[in-house]
């Protein structure tokens, strides 16, 4: 059996502030050893689990925290950005099951350094009318390649908002969100061993998990940071200005929803 990981660092246990998600500082040294640790347990349950192969892409910010020399060599792993298809780059229709680990809530909801792709620009994302998190858009990009999505790791706020997409699969809680910067975490010990049992326990009962679709054609809408940026967004010819703030783009297929957020996130820097 073939496992796919994406990786992301707001769900990690002991993880609450922004500055553990930003490169140089300490906070961040620690938080990207604890980010490999829970991808570690996942891939140790995987294997137990039954599987053959693990692939894990790193999933967070510039996409090089995971400490490769620390990682289980018995799985590979994609680094860097820009890449296709960003939190999923790597998977294709060869792959059994995904699993998300450190995953967060979306943008304008409760939990932990809840935000939906880029804190900065997005202040929502909308797909064909449903509010989305990072793990309903990857999970349906999932979904559209027939790969159903099997276990997710990260706060309660994340299984609230999207279990009910992911019906069968394994949910490992390793914080309680007390507010948006704010958790009660289990010690990395429990965390790594809660993780472990959730993705062994998917990978023996694969069966239980639908791959979960959007149905195409897709109208992305995008509520911006502010109305410069959705002045940027809305010169590109195909958009549709909504709001002040919102700007909608027609797509075919998911993989280009996540290639219209890419870009519009892209454009934002030059509003920093």
């Amino acid at each position: 059996m073939k496992i796919f990981i994406s990786a992301d660092i707001e769900g990690v246990a002991g993880v609450v502030t922004t500055l553990q998600g930003a490169p140089g500082n300490p906070e961040y040294e620690r938080a990207r050893r604890l980010m490999t640790e829970e991808v570690n347990a996942a891939i140790a349950g995987a294997f137990d689990g039954g599987a053959t192969e693990v692939v894990v892409n790193d999933s967070h910010g510039p996409m090089i925290n995971l400490l490769p020399d620390l990682l289980d060599p018995r799985a590979d792993l994609i680094l860097g950005r820009p890449k296709p298809a960003s939190m999923c780059a790597g998977l294709d229709k060869t792959f059994d099951a995904v699993m998300f680990t450190g995953y967060h809530s979306g943008a304008g909801r409760h939990g932990i350094l809840s935000h939906t792709v880029n804190g900065f620009a997005y202040y929502g994302i909308r797909v064909n009318g449903i509010d989305c998190a990072e793990a309903t858009l990857y999970g349906a990009y999932a979904g559209s390649l027939g790969v159903p999505v099997v276990m997710l790791s990260g706060d309660d706020q994340l299984r609230t908002q999207v279990s009910p997409l992911f019906p069968g699969a394994e949910f490992a809680v390793v914080k309680t969100a007390l507010a948006q910067r704010a958790a009660r975490a289990l010690s990395p010990a429990n965390a790594h061993a809660l993780i472990h049992a959730a993705a062994a326990k998917a990978v023996r009962h694969p069966g239980t998990c639908k791959p979960y679709v959007i149905p195409g054609p897709h109208t992305l809408e995008l509520d911006l940071s502010s109305v410069a940026l959705a002045d940027l967004a809305a010169d590109i010819p195909v958009s549709t200005r909504v709001s002040p703030r919102t700007v909608a783009f027609p797509a075919e297929t998911m993989r280009g929803v996540i290639g219209w957020i890419a870009a519009v996130g892209a454009m934002s820097a030059s509003l920093r």
